[in-house]
C-alpha cells in the first residue's frame, strides 16, 4: 500500500507564511482535503489553493453543524462524532487506493485544528506525518509586535468556551495568555479579563497576518460578536529588561 495520510498546517492566513515542507506536500498530494462549514469557503483552502496541481482531487469535508448546537448537547457530540467517522472512512478509502492524501488545517494541524479528529482515528492503520504551521497565536502577537512571554513567564492559552468564572481564575494567574474561539465569546471574556484584573493590558487582533487585519486594545473593541479569525492577547513581559 504506497497511500499515506498528511496532515499539513498551513498557516494563519498570509499564504507567504506556508513552510516549504507545506508547499510541497499539496503539489504532491493526489488528494487535498479541507474543512468547511457547509456553505461556506474553506479558508484553509483560500490559503493553499495556489500550489494545487491541475489534476489535484479536492476532497470537501463540510461541518453538518457548528455553532448552531452547543457543544455539550448530546445532538451535537453525536452529529459531530458522526461527520468526523464519515470524514475518516472516505479518507481511508482514498488511501486504500494507493493514494496520499493530504488535509489542511489552518495554524498547526495538531493545535485546536479539525484534522486531529482524522489522526486519531487513522494514524494507526496508515502511514502518517504531520507538517507543523505557523500558529495563529503566533502570527497574531507577531503582526501587533507584541512580546508575549520571556524569562520566567508563564504563558496560558485558553479556550474562549469555557465558563466566566473559570475564565477569570486562570488569567489572574498568568503572566501572559492567549484566548481562542472568541466569536460570540467576547463580551464573556472582557468581563472575565476585568474581573482578573488584565483588561487593560489585552490586544484584540481580527484576521492577524491577512490583508484586512485590525489591531485594536481589547478595552476599545465594541462588544458585538467577533470572527472567527480573531484573538485575544495578554502580553507577559511587564518588566522588560
Amino acid at each position: 500500500m504506497k497511500g499515506q495520510l498528511i496532515g499539513v498546517g498551513v498557516g494563519p492566513g498570509d499564504p507567504d507564511l506556508m513552510t516549504l515542507k507545506a508547499v510541497k506536500a499539496i503539489a504532491g498530494a493526489d488528494v487535498v482535503g479541507y474543512f468547511a462549514k457547509a456553505g461556506n469557503v474553506s479558508h484553509a483552502r483560500t490559503i493553499a489553493q495556489a500550489h494545487f496541481r491541475p489534476d489535484t482531487v479536492e476532497l470537501p469535508l463540510l461541518y453538518p453543524v457548528t455553532t448552531e448546537i452547543h457543544r455539550h448537547d448530546d445532538a451535537y457530540r453525536t452529529a459531530i462524532g458522526a461527520f468526523y467517522d464519515a470524514s475518516a472512512a472516505t479518507v481511508a478509502e482514498h488511501i486504500l487506493a494507493g493514494r496520499t492524501v493530504a488535509v489542511l488545517s489552518e495554524g498547526d494541524p495538531l493545535f485546536y485544528g479539525s484534522y486531529m479528529h482524522l489522526h486519531v482515528r487513522l494514524a494507526q492503520r496508515f502511514p502518517t506525518k504531520v507538517i507543523p504551521g505557523v500558529t495563529g497565536m503566533s502570527g497574531c502577537w507577531s503582526q501587533a509586535g507584541a512580546p508575549i512571554a520571556q524569562g520566567d513567564d508563564v504563558l496560558m492559552v485558553l479556550p474562549g468556551t469555557l465558563d466566566e468564572a473559570e475564565l477569570a481564575r486562570r488569567l489572574a494567574t498568568a503572566d501572559a495568555a492567549v484566548i481562542m474561539k472568541v466569536g460570540r465569546n467576547l463580551p464573556k471574556i472582557r468581563r472575565a479579563l476585568a474581573a482578573a484584573g488584565r483588561l487593560e493590558r489585552a490586544l484584540y487582533v481580527e484576521r492577524g497576518t491577512m490583508a484586512d487585519c485590525a489591531l485594536v486594545p481589547l478595552a476599545e473593541r465594541a462588544d458585538e460578536r467577533a470572527p472567527y479569525f480573531s484573538i485575544v492577547l495578554v502580553p507577559g513581559w511587564e518588566r522588560a529588561a
